[in-house]
């Protein structure tokens, strides 16, 4: 744009070289008319004309095309005007009247390059602006999916904490150096006030052993080593403070860790014993009964013609004496007999009854304080729990388990005499009656013996090893249990535990 003909036609002239559109207007009214049909990339205009001059005109084009790069020509050496020229219209380069033809090309062509390049620069930012939008939504994306996946990996890890403290089984993660890693409730109830909390990696003072048993070295038999060693599974079993456990161990593959696991047994142990005492005694029960009435009429036969011949006239003192050491040895024969009877036959129906617990000892009481009388230096006590509830059974059969563990408990003490006691109580839903004494005690050994028929560790002549048996058997049928406690030394208590009527489960 500029006010003088010749100008255009001179500039159009030079510039139909670049093979460029060109459109030209001669004031700065036809200027902007012609920006409504043309949206030039290059405006080159004069600095002084009628009018709008150059500088608010290529303000008015930076406005309506902020990327058309802006030319000035100027005749006038006019700093001011050029310091507002730049302000205002950022304008790209100035051109001097008159101008040298290849300057002003070369001045045009670097306009359409910067025009180019801006353009690209626009492109590439709204390239860039459209990845950083898309990298904040896949971030804003990553950052929802890693928090539900941390709360689902939190979630997972309560729930699979809450299963692990859930388990009554004592449960640890245990290191191959046996130190503990992690723990449920149930192990660390199990192990006290020994273990200390948090658990960490290190720290030789958490070592299952020393925890759980007080041992300051592995327990023996202990299934972790081969377990780590194979990657498989062991088992065995502990004993510790006085229980036993059925440990297991399960290797974490590749980790030098292992699951381990403590199951108490030592009840389930002693339901095994007595079971299987109870099976045994039902066997022997069978057998006894069988030779008992096998050997019961000879023995009468015998002890009939002893009798027989007793009574004869004539017989002199020799065998007298000999036929009354055979009726006597027959009438012990039939005695013995007669406990086999007792320890096979069940109690009958007709024979059991309501009766007082208290009532049957203080008649137990009684009897054995008779057969005292010779022992001066053996004390009996008795101890009542008052107002127990009634029992069913047969009174006159326990009254033979009491006076049969008195026996026994006056047999153990020593020469210089002791203590025996006769109690009754209540334990929740039974009764019990105990007999203790004073005595030696039973060896451990022995223990799982006692309840056998025709073991003693008396001397021959003095027991015949029925006694405990028949009272075992008597109790069972009751619905009832024995318990032994033994020291050596110190004594022996006999307790056995009688169901009340409501949970009876052998009623008529």
């Amino acid at each position: 744009m500029d006010d003088e003909e010749y100008i255009l036609k001179s500039i159009r002239r030079v510039l139909r070289r670049g093979d460029w559109q060109i459109e030209t207007a001669s004031d700065a009214e036809e200027g902007l008319k012609a920006l409504e049909r043309f949206t030039p990339e290059v405006v080159i205009s004069d600095f002084r004309m009628p009018g709008m001059n150059g500088v608010e005109f290529l303000s008015r084009v930076k406005a309506q095309v902020p990327r058309a790069q802006r030319i000035m020509l100027t005749g006038q050496a006019d700093q001011q005007a050029i310091e507002e020229a730049i302000n205002r219209s950022e304008i790209f380069r100035f051109i001097s009247k008159p101008w040298n033809d290849s300057h002003l090309v070369l001045t045009v062509k670097s306009a359409f390059e910067q025009y180019a390049l801006q353009a690209e620069n626009e492109r590439l930012l709204r390239v860039t602006q459209q990845q950083n939008d898309e990298l904040r939504r896949l971030n804003a994306e990553l950052e929802t999916r890693v928090a539900l996946r941390t709360h689902l990996l939190s979630q997972a890890k309560r729930e699979w904490e809450l299963s692990f403290d859930s388990m009554d089984t004592p449960l640890a993660v245990v290191r191959q150096d046996y130190g503990v890693r992690r723990a449920n409730r149930a192990y660390l109830e199990l192990a006290g006030e020994r273990l200390k909390e948090p658990l960490s990696e290190e720290g030789a003072e958490q070592l299952c052993h020393k925890l759980l048993f007080d041992r300051d070295s592995p327990c023996p038999n202990c299934p972790l080593p081969g377990a780590l060693e194979s990657a498989r599974g062991g088992r065995s079993e502990i004993h510790g403070r006085g229980r036993v456990y059925a440990m297991s161990a399960y290797p974490l593959t590749g980790e030098g860790r292992a699951v381990c696991s403590y199951r108490d047994i030592t009840d389930e142990r002693e339901m095994t014993r007595r079971f299987i005492e109870t099976e045994k005694m039902a066997a022997v029960g069978q057998l006894a009964g069988g030779v008992a009435h096998e050997i019961n009429n000879p023995l009468g036969g015998i002890l009939a013609f002893a009798q027989l011949m007793k009574r004869d006239d004539g017989r002199d003192a020799a065998d007298l004496e000999s036929l009354g050491l055979i009726e006597e040895s027959a009438l012990r024969c039939k005695r013995i007999v007669e406990s086999l009877l007792k320890f096979s036959r069940h109690s009958r129906t007709e024979d059991r009854r309501p009766f007082q617990l208290n009532k049957c000892a203080e008649d137990s009481a009684v009897l054995f304080g008779a057969q005292l009388k010779s022992y001066s230096k053996v004390r009996m006590e008795l101890r009542l729990e008052p107002q127990l509830p009634e029992l069913f059974g047969d009174p006159g059969q326990l009254s033979q388990v009491m006076l049969n563990l008195l026996q026994n408990g006056l047999h153990a003490l020593p020469p210089a005499g002791g203590m025996l006691t006769l109690e009754t109580g209540r334990e929740e839903d039974r009764c019990f009656f105990r007999v203790a004494d004073t005595g030696s005690g039973i060896e451990e050994r022995y223990l799982t013996r006692i309840f056998e028929p025709s073991f003693t560790t008396k001397p021959p002549g003095q027991g015949t090893g029925l006694g405990l048996a028949i009272a075992y058997r008597i109790v069972e049928d009751h619905g009832g249990i024995f318990k032994v406690d033994t020291q050596m030394g110190e004594g022996s208590r006999f307790t056995v535990y009688i169901p009340i009527p409501l949970q009876l489960e052998r009623l008529p």
